[in-house]
């Protein structure tokens, strides 16, 4: 069901010769990107039209607008489930209580008495937060992007999720009239966002970045989704900015023998259950807990649900694997290189190990902070990079709808006091004009020091 790879006895390699070693779906946007370019210039040439046409095409819907009606917000909230209802009030608490404590403040610093630099932070005026759908419903993704968003003060904010295509039992029409999912839009309409479009894919992206009759051109664009979401977002980036280009999702677990093999079986197939590319891999020193695992994978997946059209084909793909390493150390080199989406510690010391984790999305320790709980009421936010990426990228914050701005003031006698040193930089640069920006303030001479 899963394969192993043993990393034990030699020497592990280092940098990209480990990362070669480890299991990764495969992922080309690079490939996708000819798919969405025609798709995204149509867009950009006929506006809406193009985006229900291509909903049509792609999603079996034929919509008179994209636009979500505000009675079908207002309709969604009112007839949600109330525990479903309550549940999401409890993970948008947490969430904002985790998000509210990242806002960041103005800073002022004198560099020279008369010289000052004020960093103040300015939210990005408008934002296109996209959910996905396709397998599975996300309102939790709704929380995740919108969270954010408003705490770090975006005033615009819309939301595209794909319409929820799947023909009803009764023949007579696609499920909920074309709409996102109810839960979708029932989850927007909790959070007060009244801005909602029935679009998906690099249709969807291609909105947001270029602007239709029904929806203004947004600054951003975040949000998860399939590879033509993540190609469309590599195509447009600069028109837009992006958060990331999300691909399939994943999850490490480093373990040592004292981890509970139910536990671990049991979240890499929480993982797994998402997507056939899903990928889940287990990274231990304990060829104990490997064997057992793998029986609790074959258990544990014969009693669940979407086995053989997402969870076999998850497990058993090349992205997923048992590795195994000679102590604890080599695992934590492992992990550190394979970068992981999720990273879960389940060893004797798992806060020490969490500690010296350099490379994850985001970091669950122990036993009792499985990635189901970050993906729904830790408080964290789960849209996370995935593939490699977290080495250098961070998961969505109030950090990403933000921009630092720098506001430099000086006085004259604290512009004279350095106007030398500008000039002499200028002119070893071979530019004469800079320095004498600051010398014409001085009837061209360079003040004496």
């Amino acid at each position: 069901m899963i394969s192993r790879i043993d990393l034990r006895g030699d020497a592990l390699p280092e940098g990209g010769a480990l990362r070669d070693l480890l299991p990764r779906a495969e992922f080309d946007v690079e490939a996708a990107l000819e798919t969405v370019r025609p798709i995204c210039e149509d867009v950009r040439h006929r506006g809406s039209a193009a985006v229900i046409d291509w909903g049509e095409k792609f999603d079996g819907v034929r919509l008179e607008s994209v636009r979500v009606p505000a009675a079908a917000l207002t309709r969604a909230l009112d007839e949600l489930d109330p525990a479903v209802r309550a549940a999401l009030d409890e993970s948008i608490r947490r969430a904002r209580l985790v998000h509210r404590a990242q806002r960041r403040t103005t800073h002022t610093t004198q560099v020279v008495p008369g010289g000052t630099v004020t960093e103040k932070w300015v939210p990005v005026d408008r934002v296109g937060l996209y959910v996905p759908g396709g397998r599975s419903v996300y309102p939790s993704s709704v929380v995740m992007n919108v969270v954010p968003a408003q705490e770090a003060g975006v005033t615009s904010l819309a939301v595209a999720s794909p319409p929820q295509a799947a023909p009803r039992t009764s023949g007579d029409g696609p499920e909920f009239g074309g709409l996102p999912h109810p839960t979708i839009l029932a989850a927007c309409a909790l959070l007060g966002v009244d801005e909602v479009y029935a679009a998906g894919g690099a249709q969807a992206v291609a909105m947001f970045a270029y602007g239709t009759a029904d929806c203004l051109p947004v600054d951003l664009v975040t949000g998860p989704g399939n590879i033509y979401v993540a190609a469309a977002k590599r195509l447009l980036k600069g028109r837009i900015g992006i958060d990331a280009e999300a691909g399939p999702t994943e999850i490490a677990i480093l373990a040592d023998a004292t981890a509970d093999p139910v536990h671990v079986a049991a979240d890499l197939i929480s993982q797994a259950e998402h997507d056939p590319m899903a990928a889940a891999v287990l990274v231990t020193d304990s060829e104990e807990l490997a064997a057992a695992t793998e029986a609790e994978l074959v258990t544990q997946v014969a009693a669940t649900k979407h086995v053989q059209e997402r969870i076999e084909p998850a497990l058993a793909g090349r992205q997923s694997a048992i590795v195994l390493v000679n102590d604890l150390e080599d695992g934590l080199t492992v992990v550190n290189a394979y970068a992981a989406e999720h990273l879960e510690i389940q060893t004797a010391d798992a806060a020490a190990l969490a500690d010296r984790v350099r490379n994850a999305g985001a970091v669950f320790v122990g036993p009792w902070s499985p990635v189901s709980l970050g993906d729904y009421c830790a408080g964290s936010n789960h849209v996370l990079p995935t593939g490699g990426c977290a080495c250098h990228s961070s998961g969505l914050s109030v950090q990403s709808f933000l921009r630092g701005i720098h506001i430099v003031d000086y006085t004259r006698d604290a512009l004279a006091e350095v106007t030398h040193h500008v000039v002499t930089l200028a002119e070893a640069e071979d530019l004469p004009a800079h320095g004498a920006a600051l010398k014409a303030r001085f009837g061209w001479k360079v003040p004496q020091q």
